[in-house]
């Protein structure tokens, strides 16, 4: 049994050996080595769309690809035969994808976007320093006591929200069901959705990139938040409509927008988002750093070679 892996990534392969599998790195970005399309197993990250189609194509005994990405939108994409099983990198990106969503919340709220450009221009921006009214209701100008939605509460929310408590915000969580996860109140979105967006200060989205997805967050949802909110997506782009927030932002309906993925990467030059009033971009800088697959793949590993069920199963 061959299992391939990729050269796009560091990974610690000693720490595989000793399985059934032999195992054997590949170039992501070109074709699959004629030697190597007996290969049982595969493990996916920042594989090019030639270089996976031709895997689809050739690699006729595959059974079972390991994507180190959270979403393997390229994978399901390439052509694979329904009998390969797929299994995603979910878990890896927790932590520095919430990382990330913080840092945007606070640049939103303290207006460091704002102090960066004053400071392009040579100029001291007195308006942002010096007394400050304290949490003010009108304006996101902290996290303490701060109402943060976060939608698509999943286990990148579940790593997010012990930071965001700490910093005294108040969570809350937008999901398929209603439950506790926790010890933060999740809501269901069908149900309780239209009540939480006036509530709230910030809303960080974290929701996969699917057709139920496409545009949760259109023109209508935009109305619902308060004037001073601030939108941080760090989920996918596809979930929020891009000229209804441009709109939004332009005709100052709310507060802000702290963006890392769009409906286009990269973004064209062309997109009103990069002069939109209080928009901040981030070249979907998020994840990008796999951390622990080593462990993810070895337990997959055992789990295959003895038949079991697989984590992250698509």
């Amino acid at each position: 049994m061959k299992l391939l892996y990729p050269t796009s990534l560091k990974l610690d392969i000693q720490s595989l050996e000793g399985f059934a599998p032999s195992l054997h790195h590949y170039d992501v970005k070109a074709p699959i080595p004629e030697e190597h399309t007996d290969a049982e197993i595969l493990v996916t990250w920042t594989n090019s769309a030639e270089n996976l189609a031709d895997a689809a194509k050739r690699l006729t005994k595959l059974r079972w690809i390991q994507s180190l990405a959270a979403g393997p939108n390229d994978v399901l994409a390439a052509g694979f035969p329904a009998s390969v099983r797929v299994t995603t990198g979910s878990g890896l990106h927790d932590r520095t994808v919430a990382e990330h969503a913080l840092g945007l919340l606070l640049n939103g709220a303290r207006r460091f976007y704002e102090m960066r450009d004053w400071q392009n221009e040579g100029r001291w921006p007195a308006h942002l320093g010096g007394p400050q009214p304290d949490r003010p209701a009108d304006r996101f100008t902290t996290l303490r006591d701060a109402r943060v939605l976060v939608w698509g509460y999943g286990n990148i929310a579940k790593a997010l929200a012990p930071s965001l408590q700490l910093l005294g915000a108040r969570v809350r969580g937008v999901a398929r069901s209603t439950g506790v996860r926790d010890g933060v109140e999740v809501y269901a979105e069908k149900d309780h959705l239209a009540d939480l967006l006036p509530q709230t200060d910030a809303l960080v989205m974290i929701l996969p990139g699917d057709a139920s997805t496409r545009h949760a967050l259109n023109a209508e949802r935009l109305k619902l938040l308060p004037k001073h909110a601030w939108v941080v997506n760090v989920g996918r782009g596809t979930s929020i409509d891009e000229d209804a927030l441009v709109a939004a932002l332009e005709a100052g309906e709310i507060g802000g927008a702290a963006l890392d993925v769009f409906e286009k990467e990269p973004l064209p030059a062309d997109s009103k988002l990069w002069k939109a009033p209080n928009a901040v971009i981030s070249p979907h800088a998020a994840g990008g750093r796999p951390q622990d697959a080593e462990k993810l793949i070895a337990d997959n590993l055992r789990r295959f070679l003895a038949g079991q069920d697989l984590k992250n199963i698509v």
